[in-house]
């Protein structure tokens, strides 16, 4: 169990805890879910840095106010704002933004991921991916370190001897280490997805598309992907088959001509075209999306996942 302690699991409730929770206070597993926190990080703020200390009951279960929660929110909200986790502190007892030191910090952080990638180093790259996602929500990870390294290494690729061999490098390990998430919240989950996330582009291993599936994933949709273009007739066949409530579609180019009268027919659940391609097609797409209320635009991941919100498709409704 990922995220439950012995001393957390409700299975093992003492009358303290049970007392307890009948006066409003909330088992970690409850918090997690209203905050979209990891309870493992809960974990990790408490025992690393001393933020957010529940209660305990003599057995040791882990209790949670309601003045805990809107603290976790507030952390939540320096954390998107570019501050460290190590710095919230300091900040929450003075009430002062330093952001200059805490942008500094963040772009440390992926000097660190660069240099494991130019130099090919997998275990060194998994190292410093796992030290931050023990620390932070998937989605300031996205904000802050992964789309900035992304935008980083583009720039680094640009005409540079050995890009391609860094682009595949890390590209298959974002897919595998993103993947092997996905696999097992699916499991998780149970039933058929929520979500059909297909990959538009002739580019495989995207990872625009497996930062979408990831953000998604965590919080709580079930997410299937086809890493791979399907012709328009077989991904109606695929839907027929799947039945998700939504359709993503991931492209990083323009789209093919053959992909423009399926859109413009619509699809029998809603459908986000998402990634670069809405940048690319901009008024194209803005106009069939004014024609056809069930399709959607998202050009990045963060933007997918506040409309699948909206939605109403996360957090396993």
């Amino acid at each position: 169990m990922d995220d439950l302690t012995r001393h957390d699991s409700p299975a093992a409730a003492d009358d303290d805890y049970q007392s307890a929770l009948a006066k409003g206070f909330l088992p970690i597993r409850d918090v997690a879910r209203l905050t979209g926190m990891n309870a493992a990080t809960l974990r990790a703020w408490e025992r690393r840095y001393g933020l957010i200390v529940p209660q305990r009951t003599p057995k040791g279960h882990r209790l949670y106010s309601a003045q805990h929660v809107a603290q976790i929110q507030t952390i939540l909200t320096w954390l998107n704002r570019g501050v460290a986790v190590g710095q919230v502190k300091g900040l929450l007892r003075a009430n002062q933004p330093v952001f200059a030191e805490a942008s500094s910090q963040w772009d440390e952080k992926c000097q660190h991921l660069q240099e494991a990638i130019c130099n090919l180093a997998e275990r060194r790259l998994d190292e410093c991916f796992n030290s931050e996602l023990a620390l932070y929500p998937p989605p300031t990870l996205c904000k802050q370190l992964l789309l900035p390294l992304l935008d980083a290494l583009e720039r680094r690729w640009r005409g540079q001897f050995g890009a391609q061999a860094e682009k595949v490098f890390f590209y298959s390990w974002l897919r595998s280490k993103l993947g092997a998430r996905l696999y097992h919240n699916n499991r998780q989950q149970g039933g058929a997805p929520l979500l059909l996330l297909v990959n538009l582009s002739d580019l495989p291993m995207a990872p625009g598309l497996w930062l979408t599936a990831w953000l998604a994933s965590n919080a709580g949709s079930a997410v299937e992907v086809f890493d791979w273009p399907v012709p328009p007739a077989e991904l109606a066949m695929a839907l027929e088959h799947i039945q998700p409530k939504a359709l993503l579609l991931y492209s990083s180019q323009a789209l093919h001509s053959a992909h423009w009268p399926r859109l413009q027919a619509g699809y029998a659940c809603p459908c986000l075209i998402i990634g670069p391609t809405v940048h690319i097609h901009h008024r194209e797409l803005q106009a069939l999306a004014r024609q056809n209320s069930a399709l959607g635009l998202a050009p990045d991941p963060l933007a997918t996942l506040q409309i699948l919100s909206d939605l109403n498709l996360l957090d396993s409704q």
